[in-house]
C-alpha cells in the first residue's frame, strides 16, 4: 500500500508517533502505548479540523493503529474514554524512511532554487 501524501502536517505528526517530540523518558511510552487526540493536538500544535484528517489518511495507508482506552481507566479517573493512536509495525518502518526521502526532496529543491543561470538569463 502507497504511503501518505508527505505534507508539513503529515511530517509533523510522523515525528510525533515516533516519539521525536516528546521528552526522553516519555519516548517508549509513545511507541507502545500510544498518544490520544488532545495530546497529539498539544504537540504538533495542529488544531483537531487539521489534525484528524491527517490522521485518518495516515490511517488508512497502514501507518496507524487507533483504540479506544479500557473503561476501567476512564472510569477509574471520572473522565471519558480517550482514543489512542500509535504507529502500526508497517508505519513504524516506513516512516523514518518517508520523513528522510522528503527531507531530502526540500534539501534538494532548495539547493535548485539557489542555481545561478536558471532565471534572468545569468
Amino acid at each position: 500500500m502507497a504511503g501518505p501524501k508527505m505534507t508539513a502536517h503529515t511530517q509533523e505528526l510522523l515525528h510525533v508517533l515516533l516519539g521525536r517530540r516528546t521528552e526522553e523518558g516519555r519516548r517508549h511510552e509513545v511507541l507502545t502505548r500510544g498518544l490520544y487526540g488532545l495530546e497529539l493536538s498539544k504537540i504538533t500544535g495542529l488544531p483537531n479540523g487539521t489534525l484528524f484528517p491527517v490522521l485518518e489518511r495516515v490511517r488508512q495507508a497502514g501507518w496507524v493503529e487507533r483504540y479506544w482506552e479500557q473503561d476501567e481507566v476512564a472510569e477509574a479517573e471520572g473522565r471519558p474514554r480517550r482514543r489512542y493512536f500509535k504507529l502500526s509495525a508497517q508505519g513504524a518502518q516506513a516512516a523514518p524512511i518517508a520523513l528522510a526521502e522528503a527531507m531530502a526532496a526540500e534539501s534538494a529543491k532548495g539547493r535548485q532554487a539557489l542555481r545561478p543561470g536558471l532565471a534572468g538569463g545569468f
